[in-house]
């Protein structure tokens, strides 16, 4: 005789975490790469933690109008608001790479590797790659790949037994038929306890032979992935922490208080009581250290022991000349006044300002190694990669071009380029201020293409003359009755004789113009304005001692610097 069972119901579907879980896996993973990353990054070095060189790689292929926009919105904060980015979307893939891991282990791996190819790619573009730039991008995905595969199991596991709490018991009206041969005496009642073997009467029946369903055993992975993320963040935050501790170990802020300045063999010129107009809203003429400004490559600033710093003056040379710093303090150094001027400032911006400098003459370095005939640029470059080229004629043209070490009084401040930079009055930051300098080849321009050379900007790059308005600037209602309109204008190397002023488009009005001790340097102005109710635009523009009138004609940053008057929309009442 042939007994058919009835065939088994369909078992459940297999238990798999939800979106939640895979967004947190991919987030946890990210984080636990990041922080090894920046832990070997703290002993290897940090440009080559990932964050950093993708977000330098970001900069270098950043098209020049995206750039321009991105400081003109940002100002100095424009590396925060890259690195914001970079970690933004590297959140939205993190989180898609723990979907994906839950769908299919493989898919999670294939997305870190991606990541982590990016991250590979960037530190071996940089200019200044070394082979262990590429140990924190490979420690820090071998460390999220482990926490990727043993969140992804400890989150299954949770899952299988939530699936397993959550299955009905079996109850009576469930039991299978009894097969031939078997008595149905000799099974245990629904809900009794029995073993094979036991007799029946040693059964224990509940009362009334009601199903006792029994209550659901603790598993051992409910809690894995509540556990796992835990130590995996905790794990993440450690090794970030002690890896900015580590890489805390390179600053020079001692070295750079350790340095004694030598008192120059020529001073700037003691500024006149008129120099400063001290008028509320006006730019002081001497920028402070901090308030300078800053605009440059560097997401991670050169730390640079003096100790170590070495600057090789060569190509068309007669023959080489290498300096160390203290070879450097030795000489005799030059004090004087110069205003700075960034390429990128829009008509009116803040990207310029006005300092004492100090530091050895570039031409008598360069006379001293024996500049050949023919040679146009010095090719100037970084201690992190950056290269500017510097037209030859401009700094032996007689014009205080300096190898600064020092700003208004101190030694210079890591962010503005210590322990040594270029300074040269009369031309746009980029061709003429490299920070940080460790190399001067003399060549010519059509041998060398600078940095932003190579991005279409202007090899030779004089300052235009050019004007602004600090006051009123356009946020406040403005009282009707005599105010002042003040600001500063520039024309370095060639000197501001006249600034002028109008309202409305009617007739310009000379300003008065304040003291000051060289022609390198901005200038201050002011004019007595009668205000009258009523809403008003007000522009300026600048002469300057060759006679050149700034110009009306508006143009962008690019290629050269930017152009048109400066225009102020004021509410008067």
């Amino acid at each position: 005789m042939t007994v058919s069972s009835d065939p088994q119901p369909p078992g459940p579907p297999p238990a798999r975490p939800g979106l939640t879980t895979g967004i947190v896996t991919g987030l946890i993973t990210a984080a636990v790469a990041l922080g090894v990353g920046q832990l070997v990054a703290g002993i290897t070095g940090p440009q080559g933690s990932p964050v950093v060189a993708v977000g330098s790689a970001a900069i270098d292929l950043t098209p020049p109008p995206l750039k321009n926009f991105a400081i003109s919105t940002f100002g100095s904060n424009d590396k925060t608001a890259l690195v914001t980015g970079i970690l933004v979307l590297l959140a939205v893939f993190a989180a898609a790479i723990g979907v994906a891991a839950f769908h299919r282990l493989s898919y999670g791996v294939a997305g870190l590797a991606v990541f982590t190819g990016i991250g590979l790619a960037a530190a071996l573009t940089r200019p200044t790659s070394q082979p262990a730039d590429i140990l924190p991008s490979l420690a820090g995905a071998v460390a999220g790949l482990l926490t990727l595969i043993w969140l992804v199991r400890a989150a299954n596991a949770d899952a299988a037994a939530r699936r397993a709490r959550d299955v009905p018991a079996v109850t009576q009206g469930d039991q299978p038929a009894a097969l031939p041969g078997h008595d149905a005496q000799d099974e245990p009642p629904p809900g009794a306890s029995w073993a094979p073997g036991q007799p029946v009467g040693a059964q224990r029946e509940r009362s009334g032979g009601a199903h006792r369903q029994q209550p659901a055993q603790p598993e051992s992975g409910r809690r894995q992935f509540l556990v796992a993320g835990s130590v995996a963040v905790v794990a993440a935050g450690a090794t970030g922490l002690v890896g900015r501790v580590l890489a805390e170990r390179t600053s020079v802020s001692r070295a750079r208080a350790a340095v004694r300045l030598p008192p120059p063999v020529q001073r700037a010129a003691a500024l006149s009581a008129g120099a400063d107009l001290h008028i509320p809203g006006l730019s002081p003429f001497v920028t402070p250290n901090g308030s300078f400004y800053r605009v440059d490559t560097a997401l991670v600033l050169p730390e640079v022991p003096p100790s170590s710093w070495q600057l090789r003056i060569h190509g068309m040379v007669a023959h080489e000349v290498t300096l160390s710093f203290h070879d450097l303090l030795k000489l005799p150094l030059l004090e004087d006044w110069i205003t700075l001027c960034c390429v990128s400032n829009p008509v009116g911006g803040p990207y310029i300002g006005n300092a004492r400098w100090l530091g050895a003459s570039l031409s008598r370095l360069l006379r001293a190694a024996g500049i050949r005939a023919g040679a146009e640029q010095l090719f100037c470059t970084s201690v992190d990669g950056f290269t500017s080229g510097t037209p030859v004629q401009t700094v032996m043209d007689g014009r205080d071009a300096l190898l600064a070490v020092a700003m208004n009084g101190t030694p210079l401040p890591v962010a503005h380029g210590f322990p040594a930079r270029l300074v040269v009055p009369g031309l746009y930051g980029y061709v003429s201020a490299c920070k940080w300098i460790t190399d001067i080849k003399v060549t010519t321009f059509a041998g060398e293409y600078a940095y932003w050379a190579q991005r279409g900007w202007s090899q030779r790059a004089p300052i235009k003359t050019e004007s602004r308005i600090d006051v009123p600037n356009g946020s406040a209602t403005v009282r009707a009755g005599r105010t002042p309109v003040a600001g500063v204008a520039w024309a370095q190397h060639k000197g501001i004789d006249a600034v002028e002023v109008r309202v409305d488009g009617g007739a310009w009005n000379r300003a008065m113009l304040a003291a000051v001790p060289g022609i390198d340097t901005w200038r201050q102005w002011v004019w007595e304005w009668d205000a009258t109710p009523g809403n008003h635009v007000i522009q300026a523009r600048a002469t300057d001692a060759t006679g050149y009138t700034q110009t009306a004609a508006s143009a962008p940053p690019e290629p050269n610097g930017a152009t048109g008057y400066p225009t102020i929309n004021v509410s008067v009442q």
